[in-house]
């Protein structure tokens, strides 16, 4: 049976965050004033402590204008994306030095169309090649281009110039925080040293628990080799050498199907919502429980992800004890379980597994 949602945690009391000089925090606890009934008011003093602190880091002028120009693009980039927080997401990578009419091209345009036609929204890095494919396959109005200024000038593509929905960063840094943060899908198409980077710097947020769960697609073209041998070197190099789990090769899926590309990203959302550390616990929001033989057979096949001593597997309907304000309401139901943090490959796979319920 599922169990009632906890009692509301208590909230944790913490020292003040001051600048030590009586005058400046004055002149802050004043400025802050003006916005007393933002919800978000108690980090913005915070971040306006952080910067009058600065003053006395010691770095030099490069340094404090480096945090500068960071902190404006972080405030833009949230300011473009929050009217589309509740849309789905997929960040399309992939060379800007595929062309027209190339078969990686054509499964971007593809791939991009059918994710804009299912409800989704379509993040690329603005550029040419398979930046432009997705862009162009998504449609301006379901588009984000995510740019980067570039010693040579990259210029976003003509599906995103001019658009709302296109930002220009300086640091790369800022720019893939926000690939990961907005996105509920990575998709990689073959490209270069870049690509790789994007790709593994998303694989490394998961199999270290510092994002959430995502389903990562590596897209050949038809009959393509790329990804297959990206596979086979990590599973010869990092897997039989014992330097990743082979669990944590289910973090990631190689196919040359669109049609496979497109089923991995929409069924990893049939039945799981999203998920979030909750104190030692780990909770995964779903739309339909299990079963009594489905959370028997969960808790035998998946015992080995949960913390010795920990607790068992809980199902609740409805909220549970440290979800805040923020925390979706929606859906219904809640898996909560003492979770392993060195066991995301299998986390991976447990949310597989929710899904076929």
């Amino acid at each position: 049976m599922p169990s009632s949602p906890g009692s509301p945690r208590t909230p944790r009391r913490r020292r003040p965050y001051r600048t030590g000089d009586p005058a400046v925090d004055e002149a802050v606890e004043a400025l802050v004033a003006l916005r007393a009934d933002h919800p978000h008011i108690d980090l913005v003093r915070e971040m306006v402590v952080t910067a009058m602190k600065f003053l006395d880091s010691g770095g030099d002028r490069g340094a404090v204008r480096q945090a500068n120009i960071a902190f404006k693009e972080l405030r833009y980039a949230t300011k473009v994306f929050s009217p589309f927080a509740a849309v789905h997401k997929v960040s399309v990578f992939g060379s800007a030095r595929i062309r027209r009419g190339d078969p990686s091209w054509v499964q971007a345009v593809d791939f991009s169309r059918r994710m804009a036609d299912a409800g989704w929204m379509v993040i690329t890095g603005a550029g040419p090649g398979i930046m432009q494919a997705g862009n162009e396959g998504a449609g301006r109005n379901r588009s984000f281009g995510v740019n980067i200024r570039l010693p040579f000038e990259q210029s976003a593509n003509p599906e995103v110039e001019g658009s709302p929905n296109l930002i220009t960063f300086r640091y790369f840094f800022t720019r893939k925080l926000f690939f990961v943060r907005e996105s509920h899908a990575t998709v990689l198409f073959p490209g270069g040293f870049g690509t790789l980077d994007e790709g593994t710097e998303v694989l490394t947020l998961i199999q270290t628990g510092k994002t959430r769960p995502i389903p990562v697609v590596m897209l050949d073209q038809p009959g393509g080799d790329y990804w297959r041998s990206v596979e086979e070197f990590l599973g010869r190099a990092l897997r039989d050498r014992g330097l990743v789990s082979p669990e944590d090769m289910h973090l990631f899926k190689v196919t040359d199907s669109v049609d496979e590309a497109v089923e991995e990203v929409l069924g990893f959302y049939r039945n799981y919502h999203s998920s979030r550390h909750v104190g030692a616990d780990f909770l995964v929001r779903m739309s339909r429980p299990p079963d009594a033989a489905e959370l028997e057979a969960l808790r035998t096949d998946f015992a080995d992800i949960l913390t010795p001593g920990g607790g068992g597997f809980e199902v609740h309907r409805g909220r549970v004890r440290g979800e805040g304000p923020g925390d979706p309401v929606e859906p219904a139901w809640r898996l909560l379980f003492p979770f392993d943090k060195r066991s995301h490959g299998r986390l991976r796979l447990l949310v597989d597994r929710v899904n076929t319920w």
